[in-house]
C-alpha cells in the first residue's frame, strides 16, 4: 500500500512538474531576475515572438550546441528579427553545475552568447512551470503570447557533430510565425541532460 502511494505521488509530481506549458494555449507568465539583477516578465515582451532555452553547459548536449557556436549564431540572427532570447538556467544551489551571477557572467562573454538575458533560476520556478525536462530543451511563444513550439532544439540528438547541418526546429518555428504560416512541427520529444533541479 506504501509502496503504491508513493507511486501514485510520484505520478502526481511528474505531471504537475512536467505537464504546466501546453502548445496552442497561453504560455504560462514568469517574474524572474536575470544575472545582472535585472527583473524579466514574459509579459513585458508581449508583440514579439519568445524562444525559451533550458540551459547547462555542463551538459555534453548543450555543450556541443555552444561549442559549435550553432546556438549563438542562431541567436543573433533572430534577435536581428527581433525575437527575445531567454536562457534558463534553473540548476540548484546544490549541484557543481550550479552557476553564480558572477561566474554566469563571465560564462556569458566566454561563450560569446547573443542571447537577450540569462534567468537564474536556481529555484527552479521559471523551469517547472514550463515542465523543462532536459538541457536543451526548447519553448517558442509566439508574438500573441501563445506557446507554438515546445520540444528539442533540432533533430540531432548527439554530444558530437555539427548542429548547424541538423533541422533546426527553434529557426524552423520562427520562420513559419513571421510569415502568418502553420507551424508544422508544434512538439518534439526533447533530448539531453536532466535538469538538475535544486528540489
Amino acid at each position: 500500500m506504501k509502496r503504491a502511494i508513493a507511486f501514485l505521488s510520484l505520478i502526481s509530481f511528474a505531471v504537475s512538474v512536467f505537464a504546466a506549458a501546453e502548445v496552442g494555449k497561453p504560455a504560462p507568465d514568469f517574474t524572474a531576475t536575470d544575472i545582472n539583477g535585472k527583473t524579466i516578465k514574459l509579459s513585458d515582451y508581449k508583440g514579439k515572438i519568445v524562444v525559451l532555452e533550458s540551459y547547462n553547459l555542463d551538459c555534453p548536449f548543450c555543450h556541443n550546441q555552444y561549442r559549435s557556436g550553432a546556438v549563438q549564431e542562431l541567436q543573433k540572427e533572430l534577435a536581428a528579427k527581433g525575437v527575445v532570447w531567454l536562457l534558463v538556467d534553473s540548476v540548484g544551489k546544490n549541484f557543481p553545475s550550479y552557476r553564480t551571477p558572477e561566474a554566469a557572467r563571465k560564462e556569458w562573454a566566454a561563450q560569446k552568447m547573443n542571447a537577450t538575458a540569462w534567468i537564474d533560476d536556481h529555484t527552479g520556478a521559471v523551469g517547472k512551470k514550463y515542465g523543462m525536462r532536459t538541457t536543451p530543451h526548447v519553448f517558442v511563444v509566439d508574438a500573441n503570447g501563445t506557446l507554438a513550439y515546445e520540444g528539442a532544439m533540432d533533430n540531432q540528438p548527439s554530444t558530437e557533430g555539427d548542429p548547424r547541418k541538423a533541422r533546426n526546429y527553434v529557426r524552423e518555428t520562427v520562420q513559419k510565425l513571421m510569415a502568418g504560416e502553420k507551424v508544422e512541427v508544434t512538439q518534439t520529444r526533447p533530448y539531453g541532460c536532466g535538469v538538475k533541479y535544486g528540489s
